[in-house]
């Protein structure tokens, strides 16, 4: 009689849990309207014990598990020239020999961004020989660095502003350059004098510190899962590559290297191969996240 009731005991937990897991698994998104240049915060509620999967516009979106054991969170974004419209957001859940797949429309809502126009040397839009081939060799070398991201959050909390200092509202501009057409602005623009302490917005590790043609001085922080934030133009830089940080550890000052008009801080923020609008990755509150 016991060994019946020990019997029929596992078989209900095995039947309640395949009942859980056959529940759906909503996945909510923060913020609710999404535009392009948006970065998104994702919250599924699977056990924690499941291996969770995901893509979204093309891209792979890796999940970790909440510290307090409610669910899986991702951090994911689309790019500034995203296509505005319906998009899907897939997720596989997988527990034991069981997998259930998970579909979430995402409606992307236009970003209206204006059209500037800068005067630069003119080295900076018709480079020589010897410039184009210094810009191929980099531009293998910020590829490189953009695919070995680690494969677990570094930050923690919410990311803080690098400098203190007035931002403005450039992240997206068609760009202009000695009257041609030559980009987007993928970043925010801090108006901020040479010599202005730069710090890094969360915890992570330096992946790239060096002077590049355009970017001028330059610092890339990993922040894990494909998240990276980018500080530009710098005068001076006081970190090396391989170095891990924590929030608020100085990077340097900032100036007025590679392609500028003056003295300033560009602050990039990229998610995979997605530049993001930095300015709402820091109005995104992650203090509860991890």
């Amino acid at each position: 009689m016991i060994r019946t009731c020990r019997r029929l005991s596992r078989l209900l937990l095995a039947l309640a849990s395949i009942h859980a897991f056959a529940q759906s698994f909503p996945i909510s998104v923060v913020p609710s309207q999404v535009e392009a240049g948006s970065p998104v915060l994702l919250h599924l509620d699977a056990p924690a014990t499941a291996i969770v999967e995901g893509s979204w516009l093309g891209r792979k979106i890796q999940f970790f598990p909440a510290e307090n054991g409610h669910g899986w969170f991702a951090l994911a974004g689309a790019d500034v020239e995203a296509p505005t419209g319906a998009s899907q957001i897939e997720v596989s859940v997988r527990s034991g020999n069981d997998v259930k797949k998970l579909s979430r429309s995402l409606e992307i809502h236009p970003a209206h961004y204006r059209t500037g126009s800068l005067t630069v040397a003119p080295r900076f839009v018709e480079p020589d020989a010897a410039s184009l081939a210094l810009i191929k060799a980099e531009a293998g070398l910020k590829a490189k660095i953009f695919t070995t991201s680690a494969a677990e959050p570094l930050w923690s909390s919410s990311f803080h502003a690098p400098v203190a200092a007035p931002p403005t509202d450039s992240f997206g501009t068609r760009r202009m350059f000695n009257g041609k057409l030559a980009s987007i602005h993928k970043g925010m623009d801090f108006r901020s004098p040479s010599g202005t302490p730069v710090h890094a917005a969360n915890s992570g590790v330096v992946v790239l510190a060096r002077p590049l043609y355009y970017e001028g001085n330059c610092v890339v922080i990993d922040h894990g899962l494909g998240l990276y934030t980018i500080s530009m133009h710098l005068s001076r830089i006081d970190v090396k590559e391989g170095q891990n940080l924590a929030a608020g550890e100085l990077l340097g000052l900032s100036g007025a290297t590679g392609r500028v008009t003056g003295p300033h801080l560009h602050w990039a923020v990229r998610w995979r191969d997605a530049y993001l609008d930095p300015a709402k990755l820091l109005r995104l509150d992650l203090s509860s996240v991890r």
